[in-house]
């Protein structure tokens, strides 16, 4: 049901707009974008390419690529393994920053610390959040070298960041009364924050936890190539930008699409088991 808006005029006249602000700018944004899509396809370069066989090919390649999967440069063993090292990639980036954020974080909620300690947190993981997974994984790439040590170090500077936000503001939706309950038995901040703050956000963080998990997943596949951190991630660049061998860049998507579901349903099952309520 859309929204009525009622605004008086200066000469006493009243204009009655109906919708919302919101839809407005969604509906400006698709025209804008459609617009742009299609002013591009314009100023595309064409010159040399025959729709026909271009169409043929792509329909070729994505057939030997998804029905004709295989392994020809590393055998099972080995595909297993580089998916342990994507993993371990993820796992370490997310155990290790969400410690570190968890910290943060109780600076950065606004009812467990003072108002300028919040600020600084909040601008210092602002800015952090906005500098793009990928390019801290360049930036450490080129500070410390190619490795799984920079992979890491990027996923660490945005997965803090991401989490310090999630974390802080699950911290200030706790309730008041509970504060004020712990504050008249003398309990003092760590304790407020052990005994009162912890439990009652503790579904939440994990689930935000395995979230940034799921998201470093897909991270470490691109950074194994990008960064030079090995894993399925640089076979699959070995294959697709070395070898050019379609059957094997479409076994690892296959790969990486399973361990994608297995998370899934790692996570589905978390949420069902601390958020029944919200699972149904």
């Amino acid at each position: 049901m859309e929204a009525t808006y009622i605004r008086r005029r200066k000469d006493g006249r009243i204009n009655i707009k109906s919708g919302n602000k919101v839809d407005q700018v969604v509906s400006w944004t698709l025209i804008l974008l459609t617009v742009l899509t299609i002013v591009a396809f314009i100023f595309f370069n064409y010159a040399g390419l025959e729709l026909s066989s271009a169409i043929t090919e792509t329909a070729n390649n994505l057939k030997v690529m998804f029905l004709e999967p295989a392994i020809n440069h590393f055998n099972l063993g080995e595909a297993i393994y580089q998916v342990g090292i994507t993993l371990g990639l993820a796992f370490l980036a997310t155990i290790i920053g969400a410690i570190i954020a968890f910290f943060l974080s109780l600076m950065a909620a606004t009812n467990l610390a003072p108002v300028w300690v919040s600020r600084i947190v909040r601008i210092f993981v602002a800015i952090t959040r906005a500098v793009p997974t990928v390019l801290w994984v360049l930036i450490f790439a080129i500070a410390a070298g190619l490795g799984s040590e920079a992979a890491v170090l990027g996923m660490l500077f945005h997965s803090i960041a991401y989490l310090v936000k999630a974390f802080s503001e699950a911290f200030e939706e706790v309730d008041k009364g509970i504060f004020e309950a712990l504050q008249a038995t003398g309990a003092n901040w760590w304790h407020i924050v052990k005994s009162g703050v912890l439990p009652s956000t503790f579904t939440y963080l994990l689930s935000w936890v395995f979230l940034r998990f799921e998201i470093n997943f897909g991270v470490a596949v691109a950074m194994g190539a990008a960064a030079g951190a090995g894993g399925i991630g640089f076979e699959l660049f070995m294959a697709s930008s070395f070898y050019f061998d379609l059957r094997e860049v479409g076994f690892i998507t296959y790969a990486i699409l399973i361990i994608a579901f297995i998370l899934e349903i790692i996570s589905t099952r978390l949420k069902s088991r601390y958020f029944p309520a919200s699972s149904n």
